[in-house]
């Protein structure tokens, strides 16, 4: 991976010049650099932006975070997905306070032990606000040097990842890691684009890019074929009673963990409302789907109004203002919000 070795300083006047403006850049706080990388895996920088505002000021260090009662961090969180990241942000802060006196550790080794945090987020918090030459490999970078070197390895595997974490390792700048591993990050994020043509013309890198120079862009990187998801029919059950909506609570492990939800179950020809003791005239109230990493949900919805206010154990009911304050809906039934809102008035 030689073309590596030519790229620190071309990428690093390109980062200087084009990066965009985000608060957590503009600060070498860990808590803060923290935050904002717990929430943005797997989401867009547009979409972290107001989570992340509002999160710091219910919770601005990490002993607040540690203190947060936990409908508070998921309504928090809500809207952002994959909460098992809010509920690992949170063992992690009660464990810098038990194991650190509240003060975030300060070596890579003890970053990485800390729950939720992989290689990736270590190295992004080691180089950023702590100055150390450590690599922060995620997926931009894999595929920014995969196609800077031309390299047809698989990145999805860890043997690939092993190997670009090595070889950012050995060109790596000492004086300026977090600018590195910030502009790699960039360059994937907004040049070397991962769905569509990648921005050649804008490349910092472009004379040392093999993929470039090959005309082999829309070959890399290369990526083994995702499982396909396995496909859920549900039914959705919008249950009214006066100027409230049944909500109950998700299991505490698995998909969705410990979030409310409309009571909703696999469509099996099942009377769910007989089997939950209610009773309502039920109406088609509209469709839905949601895509999770591994399984796709497609949803009707029944709606109706319960003829008494006795719900089953563990349920609740929840009105304009508990929907908009205190719980956590996922955005899975974001496709029912409308019906909700119209019957409750908006929230």
């Amino acid at each position: 991976m030689d073309e590596l070795r030519q790229l620190p300083m071309p990428l690093l006047t390109w980062y200087r010049e084009n990066a965009r403006d985000l608060p957590w850049r503009r600060t070498s706080e860990p808590y803060r650099i923290w935050v904002s990388e717990i929430m943005l895996q797997q989401t867009r920088v547009a979409a972290v932006l107001d989570y992340y505002r509002r999160f710091l000021e219910a919770a601005p260090d990490i002993s607040s975070l540690a203190a947060l009662p936990e409908d508070q961090l998921m309504k928090l969180w809500q809207g952002l997905g994959y909460y098992s990241r809010a509920r690992n942000l949170q063992k992690a802060a009660c464990q810098i306070v038990d194991n650190y006196g509240g003060v975030f550790p300060n070596t890579y080794e003890d970053i990485r032990a800390l729950a939720g945090v992989g290689d990736y987020t270590a190295g992004a918090i080691s180089s950023i606000a702590f100055g150390l030459p450590v690599p922060a490999v995620d997926g931009n970078v894999l595929r920014v040097a995969a196609r800077i070197t031309g390299d047809g390895g698989d990145v999805t595997t860890p043997a690939m990842k092993k190997k670009v974490t090595q070889a950012l390792g050995e060109v790596i700048p000492l004086d300026a890691p977090g600018d590195f591993n910030q502009a790699m990050m960039e360059l994937g994020a907004t040049v070397c684009l991962p769905n569509g043509a990648p921005l050649c013309e804008r490349c910092p890198a472009a004379h040392l890019c093999r993929a470039f120079q090959e005309g082999r862009t829309g070959e890399l990187p290369v990526k083994a074929a995702k499982k396909a998801r396995r496909v859920e029919a549900r039914t959705v059950y919008l249950l009214f009673y006066r100027d409230s909506v049944a909500l109950r609570r998700r299991p505490e492990r698995g998909l969705l963990a410990g979030l409310w939800e409309y009571p909703n179950e696999l469509s099996s020809g099942t009377d769910w409302l007989s089997r939950w003791g209610l009773s309502a005239a039920l109406e088609r109230a509209g469709t839905g789907r949601h895509i999770f990493s591994h399984i796709e949900w497609h949803m009707t919805a029944l709606a109706g109004e319960l003829d008494r206010p006795d719900l089953p154990e563990g349920w609740v009911w929840a009105g304009r203002a508990e929907l908009r304050d205190t719980y956590a809906v996922p955005n899975a039934f974001q496709s029912f919000a409308q019906v909700v809102a119209d019957r409750l008035g908006h929230f």
